[in-house]
């Protein structure tokens, strides 16, 4: 009776998770009468411990536990814990990857103009990148994607995909209107778990270079003078005409990662982001506590990715994996080296 009472009090799908499946554990605390009987009990309290959360039950007395006024009261519902979409290695909410790759060379990266959030596509060779950046993150567990809005991030992260070892495809979520999301739905159970989220966002857009977009950088030197355009490309708080400073750019960016992708890191998901070296630039400001003065000497090549581990709610810098094999990178937590373990043994 106490159980049931007590499950009435918790929401119906907490609940229905809770039956499916074997209830658990319960510790129970307190103090009955000197016969030892419940009916005579003064205080009393338990535990309820199943896969996914934990709660703990005082009971409240009014009079006899026997009577009608003793009731049972709710304390605390906390998580108990969290596990990942891949089947292969359930990550607890210690320890989970963050990998941040820039996009590979674009079209106008090639061309050497100012692209801001232009939306250019890669050249052959931000392709080529993009997939050396996936063989080198293939042993690394990915359970969700978020890039930019633009093309060129997008890209990167599908065709980084390709090569990764759990062959899992990318999906991008549309959420934009009701509609769009009705007609995106999986409606297979296993296909599902053969995929993974991608989350577009403009807020991890490169940075807007207003009235610069679309100018060859050389040629826009020798128009304002090199003091001035290195001025708008490397400052923090000076804008381009019309256009972000790195401070304003920050501020979009490290809103969104604090509200949408820090939390999926703390739950233990695994999170892969593809953006732009100013977005991304302005996410290892917050990351690693840059000023912002270090922060504008911080250089990204296109196409390499870098790795973060996320525990006890620090990030610590990993350095970027020079290739699939490397044995250091998968050394460095106990979670990543099983995983690898893991896809070893399946490959074999």
């Amino acid at each position: 009776m106490m159980i049931i009472r007590l499950m009435m009090e918790l929401r119906p799908r907490m609940v229905a998770n809770a039956f499916r499946h074997p209830v658990g554990v319960i510790q129970l605390h307190g103090s009955v009468g000197d016969s030892g009987s419940m009916s005579k009990c003064r205080q009393m309290s338990f535990r309820f411990i199943s896969k996914n959360f934990a709660v703990d039950v005082g009971l409240l007395r009014k009079g006899q536990c026997g009577s009608r006024q003793c009731k049972l009261q709710v304390i605390r519902a906390s998580s108990s814990q969290t596990s990942t979409t891949d089947p292969i290695l359930s990550t607890s909410k210690a320890e989970s990857a963050l990998i941040l790759i820039r996009h590979g060379e674009s079209l106008w990266n090639e061309k050497n103009l100012f692209t801001g959030c232009v939306d250019v596509p890669l050249t052959k060779r931000g392709v080529d990148e993009a997939i050396e950046a996936g063989k080198r993150i293939s042993n690394i567990p990915i359970d969700m994607i978020f890039t930019s809005s633009l093309i060129r991030a997008q890209m990167t992260a599908m065709l980084a995909m390709t090569q990764h070892r759990r062959k899992k495809v990318p999906i991008i979520t549309h959420n934009e209107s009701r509609q769009a999301k009705t007609w995106s739905q999986i409606y297979s159970g296993d296909t599902k778990k053969q995929s993974i989220p991608v989350v577009t966002a403009w807020q991890l857009n490169e940075r807007m270079y207003g009235e610069l977009q679309g100018l060859n950088k050389l040629e826009t030197a020798e128009r304002y003078g090199k003091e001035k355009v290195h001025e708008w490309r490397r400052s923090y708080d000076i804008p381009p005409p019309s256009g972000e400073s790195l401070e304003m750019c920050s501020q979009r960016a490290v809103a969104y990662f604090k509200e949408h992708i820090e939390p999926k890191l703390q739950s233990g998901k695994n999170v892969l982001v593809a953006a732009h070296g100013n977005s991304l630039r302005s996410i290892i400001m917050y990351l690693e506590r840059l000023t912002s003065q270090e922060v504008i000497s911080l250089e990204l090549s296109t196409g390499v990715p870098l790795l973060y581990i996320h525990k006890e709610e620090k990030f610590m810098r990993r350095g970027s994996p020079v290739g699939p094999t490397e044995p250091g990178v998968y050394a460095y937590t106990k979670s990543l080296a099983l995983y690898r373990q893991e896809l070893d043994k399946k490959s074999h």
